[in-house]
């Protein structure tokens, strides 16, 4: 098995921080994987994106040029996304905030309400971690058996967060 996923947003959607934890669920689980994240320079609202590949066997190149899944949060971010999909692969759309529907017709298509679903959560800045449980329930990429050990690990100083980031990671899972 091979996923190739590019994850893009803008900055403060916490794009690059998914990718990262999309990884160590993936390397907990004995998987290789690669992760090249690309921002740009502003801090908040800039470019985010995120490509990472899992694999079972080994990964001949970190780039993720034609991705087999797509996660989109936002407008800007869709019509990159909707050119390099592969034919038949899936997009997930983050329809809090995407309104837009993609072009394509030989694509999946899955839409959530990441943002509002994070907001019920407790705050929207946890869409990141919907779309993370939608994307691996999706994309059957991840089984996220250890995700509260990774979470721990990934927020040592926030261990006020470990509850609110699984609660949002279990809200994507039952939204698709």
């Amino acid at each position: 098995m091979t996923e190739k996923s590019l994850f893009a947003g803008f900055g403060g959607q916490g794009i690059v921080s998914l990718g990262q934890i999309w990884v160590f669920c993936a390397m907990q689980e004995g998987k290789n994987v690669s992760y090249f994240p690309f921002y740009g320079a502003e801090k908040r609202g800039g470019i985010a994106r995120a490509g990472v590949i899992i694999s079972d066997g080994e990964i001949a190149s970190p780039l993720v040029t034609t991705p087999d899944s797509v996660l989109v949060m936002n407008s800007a971010s869709l019509p990159l996304c909707e050119e390099i999909l592969k034919k038949n692969g899936l997009m997930l759309i983050n329809s809090s905030l995407v309104k837009e529907d993609p072009k394509r017709s030989d694509i999946k298509i899955v839409k959530i309400e990441a943002t509002g679903l994070a907001e019920k959560v407790g705050h929207g800045r946890f869409a990141n971690m919907v779309a993370l449980g939608a994307m691996a329930k999706l994309t059957g990429a991840l089984s996220l058996d250890k995700t509260e050990e990774i979470l721990r690990e990934f927020f040592p100083d926030k261990p006020q967060l470990i509850p609110l980031n699984l609660q949002a990671i279990e809200a994507g899972l039952k939204s698709v």
